[in-house]
């Protein structure tokens, strides 16, 4: 099972390096199927908006609801999840080279969002990499029997690891 997970305690710091990870590795040609996240700081406000693209070039879609600064609830629309989730299935009908997928959240850890996307691409021997943050951490080690490969927040890291699993020379 090819699957690396990558973490970091920098607020913001996985959906950046991911992000660089699939534009250099779209650039050598490689078949992405997945999301990459971007958070966009909202001035006087304490939240961030949360977009996400879909690989390998769009949609790019909200998956933030704006609860109100005072709101202590899951700011995730979940409806807007579940459409990046079907965006992500639909490539499925094609060559996929890397799955790649921004987080391993509480949906996934609940078993809905991403979750089956991911087991799918496993059971299909293509690889997978994933954030994860401590929240999940626990229900991430379950799901994937403690397999996974953890890697640090370092781009050219994940891209050898990446390269190495698709026996391409890592350049």
């Amino acid at each position: 099972m090819d699957i690396a997970a990558v973490s970091s305690t920098e607020r913001g710091q996985t959906d950046k390096v991911l992000a660089d990870v699939a534009q250099a590795l779209l650039g050598k040609g490689l078949r992405l199927a997945g999301i990459v996240q971007t958070n966009i700081e909202r001035a006087g406000h304490r939240h961030c908006d949360m977009e996400v693209m879909v690989l390998p070039a769009g949609p790019v879609m909200r998956i933030n609801q704006q609860l109100g600064e005072g709101a202590k609830g899951c700011r995730l629309d979940t409806g807007a999840l579940e459409t990046a989730v079907a965006e992500v299935e639909a490539m499925f009908s094609q060559e996929i080279d890397l799955l790649l997928i921004n987080k391993f959240g509480k949906h996934e850890a609940e078993g809905r969002g991403f979750r089956n996307l991911i087991a799918e691409a496993l059971s299909r021997d293509i690889p997978v990499v994933v954030g994860v943050n401590t929240l999940n951490e626990d229900a991430f080690t379950a799901f994937v029997d403690d397999s996974a490969e953890r890697l640090a927040p370092d781009s050219a890291e994940i891209q050898r690891w990446c390269l190495a699993r698709l026996s391409c020379d890592a350049a």
